[in-house]
């Protein structure tokens, strides 16, 4: 069963600009690519940097695929599967995402009951 949690509006996203939030206690990086007129969520938290900083990072695209670089030491992580092209060994999380009705939501992985 889908569970997606609305975020902000459509509106509230500025394009080309990441905005952050908090899902699941998790960072989530939310990016509006006027290039691809895609959003992406991914996860803020920079495995090589060591800090929840992806969603101030700089959007743009490397031989027409979309990428984020990192704000701290530049490495470029794939909007699409979260892989570092530099160190390939790093692989963010990602997230479904849509709009719906001007309504941006993210699909909230489902909690496994301990």
């Amino acid at each position: 069963m889908s569970n997606w949690k609305s975020i902000c509006k459509e509106s509230d996203l500025a394009p080309n600009v990441g905005s952050c939030a908090l899902i699941n206690n998790e960072h989530v990086a939310i990016f509006n690519c006027k290039r691809t007129n895609s959003l992406y969520a991914i996860s803020n938290y920079d495995p090589i940097g060591k800090a929840s900083i992806l969603s101030r990072g700089i959007i743009g695209s490397i031989d027409g695929q979309p990428y984020v670089a990192s704000p701290l030491y530049k490495q470029h992580f794939h909007l699409e599967t979260g892989v570092c092209l530099e160190q390939p060994e790093h692989q963010l999380k990602t997230y479904l995402i849509r709009s719906i009705d001007g309504e941006i939501q993210v699909q909230v992985p489902e909690l496994i009951p301990a």
